[in-house]
């Protein structure tokens, strides 16, 4: 991975750090919403949610649209799919050793329960 991803993903993980930010993209995976739609459930000003907002578009989690005067957030499914694949990829390394260790374990039962 180079310089420039890495420095994405970190920022992406930063981003996600805060819990504020999380119940956010939770909320966006419903569909796009407004600041003043993204507020109503928090107990911050609307200008703290529009600071969140812009860290997570810094991330690269969440863009912009323009709907006549509705400015809707949504997210960027790409980005989080990018995420996925890089937990994943970890995820599954640790799966198979797992499935080896469960694999010997069950051998040495075997061998003990015939001795």
């Amino acid at each position: 991975m180079d310089a420039a991803a890495e420095e994405r993903l970190d920022r992406a993980f930063a981003a996600l750090a805060d819990p504020v930010r999380r119940a956010i993209v939770a909320r966006l995976s419903r569909g796009g919403l407004t600041v003043n739609e993204l507020a109503e459930p928090f107990d911050i000003s609307k200008q703290a949610v529009s600071k969140h907002i812009q860290v997570l578009e810094r991330a690269d989690l969440v863009t912009r649209t323009r709907d006549a005067q509705r400015r809707p957030v949504h997210l960027n499914a790409a980005r989080l799919e990018a995420l996925t694949a890089w937990i994943d990829r970890y995820r599954l390394v640790h799966e198979q050793q797992f499935r080896a260790l469960d694999a010997l374990l069950a051998d040495q039962y075997q061998e003990e329960k015939q001795s």
